[in-house]
């Protein structure tokens, strides 16, 4: 049975959930006083339990949802791109070490530049099944700390824009409530703890949404993906996998000479 707390649902999931719904922490502080624990404290601390949790189960589930367009603008997974001959971030010796690996693994053929070029489609298919051949093969966290530590960055940026919808509702929800109370309360008394807590959380809110907009976008989370990418298909290179062969460039054509080379030479 999987672990539910595991490594990568701590850091990819839920921790993205946290930090969405981290002005719901101050909100819930200034109704508590922390002289004594109580029942309020026990309600209060379970039902951030159950928001938190709700919010790891829409950070999944908005992570996903947003994946397809996201590959979409990047032309196509970023290991089928970064395969494609026509790529230029790789050059074809270091292409042709991932297409021998994958074709050796797959038992198949890889594309050559012109089948890419005719059959963009097919060639693309090929990369993806050798592509999900690695990422089955490299589920080990252990073994590959590295590629696992790229795919929990990529599942946090990913998972954390899914929620950024959700995030700027939640701080608008608390900013209103907030504001409600201190205008029920006019005018605001300073030497008031709770009207002061109450400003502090609105200036959290409002900070964290600046956070949302300005450093949770798009291109963090296709960087991410880049990153994870280049470290899976770099992968083949593990010792876990064995020796494979490396793919050579073709021999240069030497010039013709007019004396035929001696029987001993290499032809």
């Amino acid at each position: 049975m999987k672990n539910p707390l595991d490594a990568y649902t701590l850091q990819a999931r839920l921790a993205p959930a946290i930090v969405a719904g981290a002005p719901a922490f101050a909100f819930a502080a200034i109704f508590l006083s922390f002289g004594s624990i109580g029942l309020p404290h026990l309600i209060a601390g379970v039902a951030l339990i159950v928001l938190f949790g709700l919010f790891s189960d829409v950070a999944r589930r908005r992570g996903r949802a947003i994946e397809p367009l996201l590959i979409g603008k990047m032309g196509g997974l970023p290991t089928t791109v970064l395969l494609r001959h026509r790529d230029p971030n790789y050059d074809e010796r270091t292409k042709a070490d991932f297409h021998s690996f994958m074709s050796a693994k797959l038992g198949d053929p890889a594309p050559s530049s012109e089948d890419e070029e005719r059959h963009p489609q097919a060639a693309d298919e090929f990369y993806a099944r050798g592509v999900a051949w690695l990422r089955e093969n490299t589920r080990n966290a252990k073994k590959f700390h590295v590629l696992f530590g790229e795919n929990v960055s990529y599942g946090f940026r990913r998972n954390l824009l899914g929620l950024k919808a959700p995030g700027f509702l939640l701080n608008a929800t608390i900013v209103l409530v907030c504001l409600s109370i201190l205008w029920a309360r006019w005018p605001i008394d300073q030497s008031n703890g709770f009207d002061g807590k109450r400003l502090a959380v609105v200036t959290i809110a409002l900070l964290h949404a600046a956070y949302l907009e300005l450093f949770v976008t798009e291109e963090g989370v296709s960087e991410a993906a880049r990153t994870y990418a280049r470290q899976l298909l770099l992968s083949n290179q593990s010792p876990y996998f064995g020796k494979h062969p490396r793919t050579l460039p073709p021999p240069r054509k030497r010039a013709s000479r007019s004396r035929a080379p001696a029987a001993d030479q290499p032809k």
